[in-house]
């Protein structure tokens, strides 16, 4: 028989077929599902597609000029075939049918396992059929397709529930809704099939686990079509084994498989820290929202149902390595970023450190100073000194610079230096009215990053025993004497440094008694904000500055243990600085 007149044969046999079938089941509503069903009618109708597949494959695997690259896929599309006739028979025998559909989970699974490897067999040779340019066996390959497709169809007419019965709900799990055959008069079409092709490169490195070896064939020959790097695993052990040896990008796993399970596979990998950022998007036959969400709420990526949509499927796989990649450069970014933090640490550290490395040592003698400085988390623009001008004048200062950081810190260090050294040209450093001028002048704000600085400068002349000071947008200074009226805060009013150069400034002067104490402070002594959510003032400080001095400690250690106490923590917002001058 010629293959044309074999073809027609074909044809006329499925048409005898169907309208046979569609007489002995009229198409009406079903409004519940009946006690036991016509096996021997479903048995009918069930191989009514698959002897389409067989007849259409058996043509193409005999025509003469058909290309040897076909053949494989064509034997297994036949193989499939033939194992869908076998399992009719097995399954839907009067006898054993109804103990063999307990196992709703195992019937389902077997019946669409081989359904699934013929469609997509199918739409490979469809593809490679394009490309090579062998259109006349797209029609042929088309109603294998299709038939296919037919197949799943009458399963879920003849096998699952259409009534509202609950009990009988549970028969078959219904089909993925992305699985479903297509409406009459439309056909599938893959990228190759349409004309289309892919454009944009694609990479990464999959790992298919799958039991069934057609399966794992199919899935990752397409795969590398598709231009990924694809390696395969015959069951959960050897996924973990490869896994464990081997880098991959994405992982496709089979739900139902012997042995270890996918779920259990899918545990076992989230469970380790070393594969637990591997995306897995989860494959199966079986369509449970049960078993998809307990999936997704173990992690996995996604859930994809068989037969797939190649369209679909690589959508997915791509959505899911671009979401690694975006992980993978959101942690890359994130470990660039605890790198630079913790140089950038050490240098702040470091910067720190030598800041309190130019602070003065203590002073002995008729007049004696100490200090305590204690740094906020930030470096910050604190920063202050004494030293003597000549035999009987101590200058006494302490600035605070607008914000924190380096430059905070930078500009400290240069107006502390220009004072320590006294560098301003022109200038009386026993002036301090002079002094303020000269800084004002001489680090205008635009010049030093808009950065402002607060002072408090004086000199005790002990000749005298005169204190002369003055202050620029400072707090006062404190000067106690023997008796708690003897308390004086010492301040001119004058403004913050670096606004305006033409601000002028003003001194005074008073006498220092002996026995008195100077305490010069920035406002980090005593702003400090409390978990009750209060900001401590100024009053707060003088009034623990009036407080005895606690046993075997010293007036300075007794303020820094009740900023810290006040603020409920060791570390500060604002560096604590202050000085103690006794005369």
């Amino acid at each position: 028989m010629s293959r044309i007149a074999k073809k027609k044969s074909v044809k006329a046999a499925a048409s005898r077929r169907s309208a046979n079938a569609a007489r002995q089941s009229p198409r009406s509503p079903v409004v519940e599902v009946p006690r036991r069903l016509d096996l021997s009618k479903i048995r009918h109708d069930l191989r009514t597609p698959i002897n389409h597949i067989l007849g259409y494959c058996e043509m193409l695997q005999e025509d003469e000029q058909l290309p040897a690259i076909f053949a494989p896929d064509l034997a297994k599309i036949h193989a499939g075939g033939r194992q869908l006739l076998a399992l009719i028979a097995e399954y839907f025998d009067e006898e054993t049918f109804e103990t063999k559909r307990g196992d709703v989970q195992r019937l389902c699974h077997d019946l669409r396992t081989p359904v699934n490897q013929i469609i997509g067999y199918s739409e490979m040779l469809q593809e490679e059929a394009e490309e090579i340019g062998r259109k006349k066996y797209l029609p042929d390959l088309r109603k294998i397709r299709e038939a296919a497709a037919a197949w799943l169809g009458l399963m879920e007419e003849h096998l699952l529930p259409t009534g509202s019965d609950a009990d009988a709900a549970a028969v078959l799990p219904s089909e993925f809704e992305g699985s479903r055959i297509l409406p009459p008069g439309i056909t599938f079409q893959s990228p190759a099939m349409s004309g289309a092709r892919r454009t944009r490169a694609v990479h990464g490195r999959l790992l298919v686990v799958d039991d069934d070896e057609s399966n794992r064939d199919m899935l990752s020959r397409r795969l590398q079509r598709d231009g990924y790097t694809v390696q395969v695993a015959a069951n959960g052990v050897d996924a973990l084994r490869l896994l464990r040896t081997s880098a991959f990008d994405l992982v496709l796993l089979d739900l139902i498989m012997s042995g270890l399970d996918g779920y259990q596979v899918l545990l076992k990998m989230k469970h380790d820290p070393a594969l637990r950022e591997i995306p897995v998007i989860m494959l199966s036959a079986l369509d449970q929202e049960g078993g998809i969400a307990r999936c997704i709420e173990q992690g996995a990526e996604d859930y994809v149902a068989k037969p797939f949509s190649p369209v679909f499927l690589r959508a997915r796989i791509e959505a899911s390595l671009e979401k690694k990649r975006l992980r993978d450069q959101e942690r890359l970014t994130y470990a660039a970023l605890l790198t630079s933090q913790k140089r950038l640490a050490a240098e702040l550290a470091e910067a720190a450190t030598y800041v309190k490395s130019l602070l003065p040592p203590p002073l002995e003698g008729q007049v004696r100073a100490q200090w305590r400085f204690q740094p906020s988390a930030e470096l910050g623009g604190d920063i202050f000194g004494y030293h003597w001008i000549d035999a009987d004048r101590l200058a006494i200062y302490l600035l605070d610079v607008s914000g924190h950081g380096v430059g905070a810190a930078l500009l400290s260090v240069s107006v502390f230096n220009v004072l320590r050294m006294q560098s301003l040209q022109e200038t009386d450093f026993g002036d301090p009215a002079a002094v303020l001028r000269q800084l004002n002048r001489g680090f205008p704000m635009e010049r030093h990053n808009n950065l402002l600085f607060t002072i408090w400068y004086g000199v005790f002349d002990r000749g005298n025993r005169r204190l002369t000071y003055a202050s620029g947008g400072h707090p006062p200074a404190v000067l106690t004497g023997d008796t708690p009226n003897a308390t004086q805060q010492l301040s001119t009013g004058g403004r913050v440094l670096g606004c305006d150069p033409a601000t002028e400034f003003r001194s005074a002067s008073c006498a220092v008694p002996p026995g008195s104490r100077l305490y010069v402070f920035s406002d980090g002594a005593y702003e400090i904000s409390q978990p009750n959510g209060r900001t401590a003032q100024l009053p707060d400080l003088l009034e623990q500055l009036a407080q005895p001095v606690s046993p075997g400690s010293s007036k300075l250690d007794d303020l820094v243990k009740w900023a810290q106490a006040l603020g409920g923590q060791s570390s500060l917002e604002d560096d604590m600085s202050i000085l103690e001058v006794e005369f």
